[in-house]
């Protein structure tokens, strides 16, 4: 049975959607089967591992608006054992489609309920919102990874997003678990860094995931030509950390069979 992990932080710019495909192909590469189902209308994820948005035809948006199933809704990509439910700025028009339906925040938990013995992983990369895609992420998932950039304020905008996921656990997923906050786009060097990183660990305690991610140049370009880091240049750094985080994700047992 799948390990169904939304991947999320409202704050744009802190490596969501990066940490969404990268993980997504490290765990493909570990030998996992792996869905990565794109729920941000910006559509990061689905030009991330190749596919042109513009041209999606079967989608998120229409899977979520009935309009086409699930299974044909989905594609292969370039990396082992990486698929990819995709999307498009359609998609924008969800939240207030969804608004007027009933039981609005779980349709998408619904529509995937058929694809959990079918998979290792599924990973929702989230919007930069706490709007209804959102909700239907965090109310579809077992688990939660929040990427949490290291600068400044970067502590400040995680309360609204730990407030969201305690409604959702009250009211619509109360099996909802923090698999971990991971620290990216870190800089040695900068000493607010290491400040962030320790007020994480202080507040989160060992929720925060050993591993953290590096700022690196071979990372930034990879999605431009449409590649996870791991077939861009699998001998750099940030693909070398986002391996380490999947066997960190492994070895802690966040993994099919683990709810």
């Amino acid at each position: 049975m799948a390990r169904t992990v939304a991947i999320a932080n409202q704050k744009g710019g802190v490596g969501k959607t990066t940490t969404a495909v990268n993980l997504a192909a490290s765990l493909g590469s570990l030998d996992k089967r792996v869905l990565l189902l794109d729920l941000d209308p910006q559509s990061n994820s689905t030009s991330g591992v190749g596919l042109t948005p513009a041209e999606v035809t079967h989608s998120t948006y229409t899977m979520l608006a009935g309009t086409s199933s699930t299974a044909e809704s989905i594609s292969e990509t370039k990396a082992s054992g990486l698929y990819v439910l995709p999307t498009n700025r359609e998609l924008a028009g969800a939240e207030i489609e969804l608004v007027s339906e009933e039981n609005r925040e779980v349709i998408l938990k619904q529509r995937i309920e058929s694809l959990v013995s079918e998979y290792d992983f599924i990973l929702i990369d989230c919007p930069p919102s706490l709007g209804l895609l959102t909700l239907n992420g965090l109310s579809a998932a077992k688990g939660l990874i929040i990427p949490l950039q290291c600068e400044y304020y970067a502590m400040e905008g995680l309360s609204a997003l730990m407030e969201t996921v305690e409604m959702v656990r009250a009211s619509l997923n109360p099996g909802l678990e923090l698999d971990g906050v991971l620290l990216t786009m870190f800089d040695t060097r900068n000493s607010i860094c290491h400040q962030v990183a320790e007020q994480a660990r202080q507040h989160f305690a060992d929720k925060v995931f050993r591993t953290v991610i590096p700022r690196n140049v071979r990372l930034s370009e990879s999605p431009s030509f449409g590649l996870p880091i791991l077939l861009y240049d699998p001998g750099s750094r940030g693909a070398q950390s986002y391996l380490e985080l999947a066997r960190e994700i492994l070895e802690r047992g966040v993994a099919a069979g683990a709810g």
